[in-house]
């Protein structure tokens, strides 16, 4: 049985996915701030110890072994340039903190757990299309992170592809959770939308499938390769 840990599994995309993943007969260690249930870990990333207890409670659960990370959990906060130094600073760091630095300390876990085994790995990581075109005027953090997100993922392909270690990201436009919802509604909705030319925003079970394929079936061929999932918001 394969054992995934993916982040941020308790609503939007990561509830889709977790779905998604089980229904192919993974075994699925899931994470959340909060959490209640037996299969999600609560794990705070804006808590510089927090990846590493997350991802041995997920190997705990998991019997020792686990075969594909995602890194799904992210922060869509505005940040104001017109806020105090010092509340624009501590926005940035916590968008930072969750987003990239937590990504990129479950991969660095993820990545000596399969080289110590000598085994092969996969790592998927949900980015944004924020990561290549930028975001709006208050966003500057996020889209920042989410271009450290694909420049890491990068990084990873091409270093360990040799070990059987791959590495896929995808990159959501808006898609419909709470998250990008209240967005929308902030930014003018149908506005935005006319930016979109298949009209629509994308469902999580949309991206969900991206994950699933990318964590269980894209060919190792693909590693390195970044999947747009924008409705042509943003074309390459």
């Amino acid at each position: 049985m394969t054992c995934i840990l993916l982040t941020g599994s308790s609503r939007g995309i990561g509830a889709a996915a977790k779905t998604a993943l089980e229904a192919r007969g993974a075994k699925v260690v899931g994470q959340a701030t909060r959490s209640s249930t037996i299969d999600t870990v609560p794990a705070d990333f804006t808590e510089p110890g927090a990846p590493q207890e997350l991802w041995l409670a997920a190997l705990a659960r998991s019997g020792g072994a686990i075969d594909v990370l995602v890194n799904n959990a992210g922060l869509f906060d505005p940040n104001p340039i017109e806020r105090s130094d010092i509340e624009w600073l501590d926005a940035w760091e916590d968008t930072m903190r969750i987003n990239l630095t937590a990504a990129a300390q479950l991969s660095r876990f993820a990545v000596k757990h399969w080289q110590e085994r000598g085994v092969p790995g996969r790592i998927v990581h949900v980015a944004s299309r924020a990561g290549h075109r930028g975001d709006s005027p208050a966003h500057w953090h996020y889209a920042a992170s989410k271009g450290g997100m694909l420049a890491m993922h990068k990084t990873i392909a091409r270093q360990y592809a040799s070990e059987g270690i791959l590495s896929f990201a995808i990159t959501p436009g808006f898609t419909d959770t709470s998250m990008a919802g209240d967005y929308l509604e902030s930014r003018g909705g149908a506005g935005l939308l006319a930016d979109i030319p298949l009209g629509r925003v994308a469902e999580p079970e949309e991206i969900a499938k991206l994950i699933t394929f990318c964590a269980l079936d894209a060919p190792p061929s693909m590693t390195g390769a970044t999947l747009d999932a924008n409705g042509a918001s943003y074309v390459r």
